[in-house]
Parts: structure tokens; C-alpha cells; sequence
């Protein structure tokens, strides 16, 4: 089993979301949506080598599909990181490349983060 931690990107992306799912959709929906992706991470949680990699794409992202969309994940040890979710219909790879340093950098400082924070205690 693995720890399994959201970047902030990554709750800026659910918040828009749901926002964007509760307008379209209505509130049932959007819920549901949600819940989709919590039973996603409890399943990475309990089985992160079923994350899938993709072609043309960084070796340190991989991905787990959630309805419509891609959660992208990194691990660092014993650590999945969610660092962002994006819409399958998004050019993923461009997207991806634009801001591949700067999920690198979130997903590092998250992880000396969370280590420092399970050494103090």
C-alpha cells in the first residue's frame, strides 16, 4: 500500500471540476463525479502498478482514467503523488510538456514535505 497525496494543482483541478460539473450537470452529478475519483485513489492506494504510462509522454508521469478524465500521478517511494487532472480531450502530451518542471518541482517539495513530517513524529 502506498501513501496517496493530491498536489494543489490537483485540488484546484477537482474544485473546477465539480464547479464546472454542477453548473452543466447539476449537483447529483458533480457528487458522483467526485466519489469516481476517490474510488480511483483508494484503488491506487491499494494498487499502484496498475497506473498506466503513455507513449511520447515523460517517464515520470503516469496516469489513471477517471470518466473524462486523467489523473496524473508520479510516485516517489512509497508516495503517489496526484499532480494535476486533466480532460481526456486535451492535447495531453503538449499540455504535459508546458508544465513537466513545474509538476516535478510540486511532486519533490510535497514528498521532502510529507518525509520531513514522518521523521519529526
Amino acid at each position: 500500500m502506498v501513501s496517496v497525496e493530491l498536489t494543489h494543482r490537483a485540488m484546484a483541478d477537482l474544485r473546477e471540476i465539480h464547479d464546472y460539473s454542477i453548473q452543466t450537470f447539476g449537483t447529483k452529478v458533480a457528487e458522483r463525479y467526485l466519489d469516481d475519483v476517490e474510488a480511483a485513489l483508494s484503488i491506487l492506494q491499494e494498487q499502484p502498478d496498475i497506473l498506466l504510462s503513455k507513449p511520447g509522454i515523460s517517464h515520470f508521469f503516469q496516469f489513471y482514467p477517471v470518466r473524462n478524465h486523467h489523473l496524473v500521478c508520479t510516485r516517489l517511494s512509497d508516495t503517489l503523488i496526484i499532480l494535476t487532472i486533466k480532460h481526456c480531450q486535451m492535447d495531453l502530451p503538449e499540455r504535459l510538456l508546458e508544465i513537466e518542471h513545474t509538476l516535478q518541482q510540486e511532486a519533490e517539495l510535497l514528498y521532502r514535505k510529507l518525509s520531513a513530517q514522518t521523521r519529526g513524529t
